[in-house]
């Protein structure tokens, strides 16, 4: 049987045609490349959960509480000395700046880690005393007990011991970063292969200088020096009130004292302004630009109002009764921790409310041109009618506490609301 050559390619022709409408994959070129399949990056993590957010959360919230109570510990520590207590005195006034130069709140605290790094090392050191606090309480005892027995020598002993444990542990911790896990996860290993290597150590000076610089306590102080000369430059009323007083005199010195006490008034309604600005430009001619502060003032009434309230009535005026009989000098510190408590977030009401004005005055070329608006204009003079009264009331209560406080007609001068946030000489 003879097959045309033609027919059964022909038939060939239709078979493939008629396969493409079924499975077009199997008539497709040799050379017809496969498609193309995306790549899927499975090292990609997935996003947390809501449980590991909340547990972030909660970290992040204990972390910086604890820093911030590290921060006032560390402030009040140092305020409790005298001049030094000027680095105080700066921070505080950098705080306000900072807010006052457009830093956003969480910004507003510098050097927060390293304040919450020295609160886990102090916080190490103190645990770490406590067996060597009990060995040798426990030496003290077996000496009243039995003088001159065995008992207290090895009580002894075993202090010195601890004592060097203790100090042996810190170091190791520090050597490894000073973190959190690593004061509580001491690395049992890591201890054996490095600890008792002296080159494990050999940085730890460089690092405590490199620490202690990035501190910038020259800054504070010198802002702290300047700033405290400038306000006690504006707080001369005071000073003719006391001179006035001293020797209880009335008629003239009344008069004069009056007078005075009104000026101080005047000046009250300005200074805590003035102080934020002078922080913010760094200058310290910035502190008497009173002009400036007062066009300020016209476009952030209501927040300057607020911020005016926290510094000068709801945050100082408790402060007085910690005033009333001093501590000795070896515990000063402590009345202290509550006075930066309250005065740390009244200087931030301020650097909140400068803030804000410079912000609503960069709408208007930089406070060039005053708001015309009625909504304003009322705000504006209602403010200027009740701010008197918050100086009256502050006013008041240092007038009162001239007659409470352990120092006198002094506590005119020693404003904790304006100056250092406590006396400049402490204790008795």
């Amino acid at each position: 049987m003879v097959v045309n050559e033609s027919s059964i390619g022909m038939t060939a022709t239709m078979d493939c045609q008629t396969r493409e409408t079924d499975l077009p994959s199997t008539c497709l070129p040799a050379t017809t490349s496969p498609p193309a399949i995306e790549a899927v990056d499975f090292s990609a993590k997935p996003p947390p959960g809501v449980i590991r957010r909340f547990a972030g959360w909660i970290s992040w919230g204990i972390s910086g509480t604890f820093a911030i109570l590290s921060m006032i510990v560390c402030l009040a520590f140092v305020a409790a000395i005298p001049i030094v207590q000027l680095i105080t005195f700066g921070y505080l006034l950098e705080v306000a700046g900072g807010l006052a130069r457009g830093n956003k709140l969480r910004d507003s605290l510098p050097h927060l880690e390293a304040f919450r790094k020295i609160g886990l090392i102090v916080g190490a050191v103190v645990i770490g005393a406590i067996p060597v606090q009990v060995l040798v309480h426990l030496e003290s005892v077996a000496a009243l007990i039995d003088p001159g027995s065995n008992q207290a020598g090895r009580m002894r002993v075993f202090a010195f011991i601890a004592a060097g444990l203790a100090m042996f542990y810190l170091l190791w911790a520090l050597a490894r970063g000073g973190r959190l896990i690593d004061f509580v996860w001491p690395q049992p290993l890591g201890m054996l292969r490095r600890a008792w290597r002296p080159s494990t150590y050999s940085k730890l000076p460089d690092r405590l200088w490199s620490f202690t610089r990035s501190l910038q306590l020259p800054k504070y102080f010198y802002l702290g020096l300047r700033g405290a000369i400038g306000t006690l430059l504006w707080l001369i009323p005071a000073m003719i009130i006391i001179a006035a007083n001293r020797n209880g005199k009335t008629g003239l010195a009344g008069l004069v004292g009056f007078v005075a006490a009104f000026a101080l008034g005047v000046v009250l309604m300005y200074l805590p302004m003035l102080q934020a600005h002078f922080a913010s430009e760094n200058r310290i001619r910035a502190l008497f630009q009173v002009k400036r502060i007062r066009r300020l003032f016209c476009y952030a009434p209501w927040a300057w109002f607020g911020a005016m309230v926290l510094s000068l009535v709801l945050f100082p005026i408790p402060l007085y009764l910690l005033k009333i009989e001093a501590l000795p000098r070896e515990v000063a510190w402590l009345p202290t921790l509550v006075f930066v408590a309250f005065i740390l977030p009244a200087r931030l009401s301020a650097g909140l409310a400068l803030r804000r004005a410079k912000r609503i005055a960069g709408q208007y070329d930089d406070g060039a041109i005053k708001p015309d608006t009625w909504t304003n204009f009322l705000s504006r003079w209602l403010v200027r009618l009740m701010m008197p009264l918050v100086v009256g009331i502050y006013l008041a209560f240092v007038t009162l506490s001239q007659y409470t406080s352990w120092d006198g007609l002094q506590t005119w001068v020693q404003q904790h609301a304006i100056l250092v946030p406590i006396p400049f000489i402490n204790g008795v």
